[in-house]
Order: structure tokens, then sequence, then C-alpha cells
């Protein structure tokens, strides 16, 4: 599904990816652990082909197509969708046209009830929002443009314990994870920091970024209690 090789990245002249190496097969949940600052959001937003992220090397594959210097519209038309951690808030849109312009002619009304979504659509997008409102928003989002590669940057962050619960079964919801694993058609990227997200969903692999690099890959909750008992310093102590 998606092939990240030998991936380097500036931002304002400063690199800070430095060598990226991923692979997400089709139908699997990677999650992606490291401090603030040490690149992971850097990695979603280059992903997604923000202007702001020059890449210097390297290159991105999305469903064995090449998207390394595609613009983001096109990107999102083969397939890939993100939830930032902290969603704009877009003054003069209604929530209900944002949902509309992402369907593209689909109904999506069954989502807004399933989710009890339906106060918020005469709202401007996310005004007034709590954090864990902004959230189920921008999974509604996704829900309603059915990607087939999603980028998860920290869902669980800002959101209460209840909402959390609501966050937790859309993203299941759109990774297909009431289905057979060879029969999922959807993966995903998500990052953490914390790692609660682990609490509402199943992951099949895990990687550790620090400082722009990518070290370590493994069983994803074995490296949250790893990080737990010994923090992200004993893994920068490893990888020196």
């Amino acid at each position: 599904m998606l092939a990240i090789e030998d991936l380097w990245v500036s931002i304002d002249g400063q690199e800070i990816l430095k060598g990226v190496n991923l692979r997400i097969p089709a139908g699997e949940t990677h999650v992606l652990f490291g401090k603030n600052g040490s690149g992971k959001s850097t990695l979603l937003m280059t992903l997604m082909g923000f202007p702001r992220y020059i890449v210097r090397q390297g290159s991105i594959r999305l469903k064995g197509q090449d998207i390394t210097h595609l613009p983001t519209y096109e990107r999102a038309r083969l397939g890939l969708g993100l939830a930032f951690q902290r969603p704009p808030t877009i003054r003069g849109v209604r929530t209900r046209d944002l949902l509309a312009a992402c369907a593209g002619g689909r109904s999506y009304q069954y989502l807004v009830d399933l989710y009890e979504f339906a106060p918020f659509l005469e709202r401007e997008v996310n005004y007034g929002f709590s954090g864990g409102e902004m959230k189920r928003s921008e999974l509604l989002q996704l829900l309603v443009q059915d990607p087939a590669m999603l980028l998860l940057d920290e869902p669980e962050s800002g959101v209460d314990l209840e909402n959390l619960q609501v966050v937790g079964e859309i993203i299941n919801r759109l990774l297909q994870k009431d289905r057979r694993r060879s029969h999922r058609e959807k993966s995903g990227l998500i990052i953490t920091h914390t790692g609660f997200i682990l609490d509402y969903l199943d992951a099949d692999s895990g990687y550790i970024m620090l400082e722009g690099k990518i070290p370590c890959q493994g069983n994803p909750r074995e490296i949250l209690q790893h990080l737990k008992k010994f923090g992200y310093e004993e893994c920068a102590r490893c990888m020196r």
C-alpha cells in the first residue's frame, strides 16, 4: 500500500527527516511512536504533499505509484487521507458543506446518524468545537472520503475518555477491523506520543522515530511497554 524509501526532507532549509524507510502492506495498521520534535508530523505532512516540506532525496509510492512530487489533491484522489492533530478552524464554511465535498455525491447521512453528529452540521468547521468534537469531525470526513491509506496524527491528543472511545470506534471502522485481516483493503499509519490509542485498536507493527530517523521496528505493544519503562532516552542511547 505504502512504500517510503530513503526519504530525506527539509523545512525552511533545516533537515528534519534523514533517510526514513517504511513499508505498510495492504490491510495493515502501523504505529509510529516518538517524542515531540522527532519528525513524526513532518513525515505525515510530507506524505500528504504539503509544499512547505521539501523532499531532498528518496521516494514515496502509494499502491505502486510514485507520488513523491504529486500535489496534495492528486494524492487524495489516489486514496490518501489525513486527520490532523490540531485541525484548522474554517470560518464561513459549514461542516455539512465540507462533508458533502468529501462525499463527492455519495450518501453519508447514515454515518452522521450513527455517530450522533447531526447537531454540528450547520456549524462552521471546527469553530467552537471541543478537542473531541474536532477529532470526531475529522474522522467523519475521512469516513465519507473513504481513503485506502489513512494517516492519523495523534488521534488521542486533546480528547476526553468519552470521546476517545468514539474516536477508537471510528478508526476501527475506517481500518475495517471488523473483517479478517486477509480481507481488509485499508491501511493506516498512526502517530502517537502516549500510546493511549492502542487501548482502542490493534496494530500490526510499530516503529520508533528519533531525530528524524526510524531505528527500531517491532511489536507495537512491546515497544510501548519498553517506552513506559525506559523512556525515549534509552532508545536514543541505543541508537547512538
